[in-house]
């Protein structure tokens, strides 16, 4: 039961795709799923009870996407409690399918079907060094990095791309 908590990594959103509209955040008009593969280290993010908890904190957070035969990705999702002795590591596995239509810049991320969660791609780097990855409602953001740690210049960028698509970044904190 423990898991549950934190299967949920990225939110679990209803099952209805949102459709973009004026209201809604704007995403990047692609992404190569193959480049976007690989390791990606939380920066930041908007607090969430799956992450942040009475029991749990995560610290060193960690997401691995891999490609899988079907066309979806695999999704690793791990980081360290801090609440807990010995800062044992956490993880959750999940799955994700490019929205149609999308050029896989909408995501559907699920740790447990049938729910899934909204992952949009709102800024990638164009070589893939950073992404900013948020939810159509401005409930969830994560600041994300190739590199430990992210270079000052590319997490302002980040910032600049949330804060052009509205989200209310009195709320993101730093990933320890």
């Amino acid at each position: 039961m423990k898991k549950l908590a934190f299967l949920a990594f990225l939110g679990l959103g209803g099952c209805a795709v949102p459709q973009p509209d004026a209201t809604t955040p704007r995403t990047v008009a692609a992404v190569d799923l193959a480049r976007y593969a690989g390791t990606w280290h939380e920066v930041a993010r908007f607090p969430q009870r799956f992450q942040d908890n009475s029991r749990l904190r995560c610290e060193e957070v960690t997401a691995t996407y891999t490609p899988r035969p079907d066309g979806q990705l695999e999704v690793l999702n791990a980081c360290a409690n801090a609440l807990a002795e010995g800062r044992p590591r956490r993880e959750a596995r999940g799955v994700a399918y490019a929205v149609e239509g999308s050029d896989n810049a909408r995501l559907r991320v699920s740790f447990f079907r049938p729910f899934y969660g909204d992952y949009w791609v709102l800024g990638l780097d164009p070589d893939y060094r950073w992404a900013v990855v948020g939810s159509p409602d401005r409930d969830s953001l994560w600041v994300l990095s190739r590199a430990k740690p992210m270079a000052e210049a590319d997490f302002q960028a980040a910032l600049a791309v949330a804060r052009r698509e509205g989200f209310d970044l009195s709320r993101l904190q730093r990933t320890p």
